[in-house]
């Protein structure tokens, strides 16, 4: 086989936050990509201080708008996009989405955050509205918010109605809404898949022991690569909820330090 014949692979876009140690943001979302057989690019629009106990820093990145110029010829067959920690100013975000839909994404997906577990934080609600503002309009995405981000973005307590939680992002134009239950008090975990439509359950699973640094990237992106393998959108979504289990045990700690996250490798 020469080169030119090699089979072309589903590109997978991930913009999120630089994370040194691994444990989250886009090399995260590299690795989790690349456990399901999709190929990952990466831009980075927050650049961290950060490793497996505490987030010091977060600031802006170098433009990323020549970079992803540069990374347009790969873009001509399947591809998607993922965008986690953001801290582009408002109009380098608005110039990055109007060349991502130039460009027509069969897949987009925003996992919004608020705040890391440990550490310095980036968005206050206000800044997340504004930020849902810009993305929101520039195309169907999917939005992916854990309980607490949806209340913050919604001005409401985490036990409100999910659909009553996600109006004001459908309101801005997401395409759906994936509410995911693993901030909740109780003992089964359930997320819901929220559209125009109505709401729909994905099912209840027990909680998980213990937690792990990434499980927001590592979803986002694994639902990402299954919906770049042909699943639709809910259906992609519990997907990444089943790989996500599947890569809970045994967890691992860089050098035997920080809060245990995701070992290398994952089970697709």
């Amino acid at each position: 086989m020469n080169d030119a014949s090699s089979p072309a692979v589903p590109v997978a876009l991930c913009l999120g936050g630089m994370d040194p140690s691994a444990g989250a943001g886009i090399l995260r979302d590299v690795m989790t990509l690349a456990a399901l057989g999709v190929h990952p690019m990466a831009l980075s629009t927050a650049d961290t201080v950060q490793n497996g106990r505490v987030c010091l820093a977060i600031r802006p990145p170098r433009n990323p708008l020549p970079a992803f110029d540069a990374l347009v010829p790969h873009l001509g067959g399947p591809w998607g996009v993922k965008l986690g920690l953001c801290a582009l100013d408002p109009d380098t975000l608005r110039d990055l989405t109007i060349r991502l839909e130039a460009q027509g994404p069969s897949a987009r997906i925003w996992d919004p955050i608020l705040a890391p577990t440990s550490g310095v934080g980036l968005h206050d609600p206000g800044a997340l509205r504004a930020m849902a503002g810009i993305l929101l309009r520039s195309g169907p995405w999917v939005v992916s918010p854990n309980l607490p981000e949806a209340a913050a973005l919604a001005g409401l307590p985490t036990d409100a109605d999910p659909g009553r939680l996600a109006r004001p992002l459908l309101d801005l134009g997401a395409g759906a809404v994936w509410l995911k239950g693993g901030h909740g008090a109780l003992d089964q975990v359930e997320d819901f898949w929220v559209t125009a439509g109505g709401v729909r359950s994905l099912g209840r699973h027990p909680r998980l022991p213990g937690d792990r640094r990434g499980t927001g990237c590592t979803l986002a992106s694994a639902w990402l690569g299954f919906r770049l393998k042909g699943l639709e959108d809910a259906d992609a979504a519990q997907a990444a909820g089943t790989f996500l289990r599947a890569a809970w045990e045994p967890g691992a700690r860089p050098g035997g330090q920080g809060r245990p996250c995701f070992a290398p490798g994952g089970r697709a």
